[in-house]
C-alpha cells in the first residue's frame, strides 16, 4: 500500500488545523524493547530462577515461551531496539502497537508527524494478496492508537544497525527510544522524512 493512501486519511484524523508534515509505513524493530507500562490488575511475577529456566527451555524448544528466555535470544539474534522504564514513552508505545491476542489479522504500523504532535497509527487489516479494494478499506480503518507533543521528542535519526541502513531511533525526553525499521527492498526515505520532520522545531 502507498504512503498517500495514509497520508490522506490522516489528513482527516488529525486535529482541524493540524498539518501533517511526513507519513511512513514501517515496524517497530527487532529485538530487546522497554517492558510494558504497568499494569495494577497484574501483580509483578518473580523472577527467582527465570533467566536460567526461560534460556534453557528457549533453547531445547523455540515453541516455549518465557520472557527471560525471549530477551536473551532477542538481544543475541537482534540487539536492543528500545530502551525505557515500565511507563515511559517508549514502553507505552510499543505496548499501544502489540497486537492483542488472539490476533487474527495483521495492521501495518503508520508513523507521522504532524505541526503539533508524533502520532503512531494501526492500519485497518492488510491481506498478503490484496487488492485495489482491500488497500483502500486498510486505509480508511486506518486509527491513532498513540501520540505526544512534539516537545516531548528529544531526536530522532536514521541510521545503520547490523546490517540494515534503514533504523530510525527516536527518543524521548525522559530518556526512552524506541526503534522503527523497514524491510531491506524498500527506501527509507520516508524514515528520513519522519526524522527530518521530528527534528525541525
Amino acid at each position: 500500500m502507498a504512503d498517500l493512501d495514509y497520508s490522506a486519511r490522516l489528513t482527516q484524523l488529525v486535529e482541524p488545523g493540524e498539518q501533517v508534515l511526513a507519513v511512513a509505513k514501517t515496524g517497530i524493530a527487532q529485538g530487546v524493547l522497554p517492558p510494558d507500562p504497568p499494569d495494577p490488575q497484574r501483580p509483578e511475577p518473580s523472577r527467582a530462577g527465570g533467566v536460567v529456566s526461560g534460556v534453557l527451555l528457549n533453547l531445547i524448544s523455540p515453541l516455549v515461551s518465557f520472557p527471560a528466555g525471549d530477551r536473551l535470544v532477542d538481544r543475541v539474534t537482534h540487539g536492543v531496539a528500545g530502551r525505557g522504564a515500565p511507563g515511559s514513552a517508549a514502553s507505552t508505545l510499543q505496548y499501544a502497537r502489540r497486537p492483542v491476542p488472539p490476533a487474527t489479522s495483521i495492521k501495518d504500523t503508520i508513523l507521522a508527524v504532524t505541526d503539533q504532535r508524533f502520532l503512531v497509527c494501526a492500519s485497518g487489516p492488510v491481506k498478503l494478496w490484496s487488492s485495489q479494494a482491500d488497500d483502500e478499506r486498510a486505509a480508511a480503518e486506518t486509527t491513532i492508537v498513540w501520540s505526544v507533543p512534539r516537545a516531548e521528542v528529544a531526536a530522532a535519526r536514521v541510521g545503520w544497525h547490523r546490517l540494515n541502513p534503514k533504523r530510525l531511533r527516536v527518543e524521548f525526553t525522559d530518556g526512552s527510544w524506541l526503534a522503527f525499521t523497514v524491510p531491506i527492498a524498500e527506501s527509507g526515505t520516508p524514515l528520513r522524512e519522519i526524522a527530518a520532520a521530528l527534528s525541525r522545531r
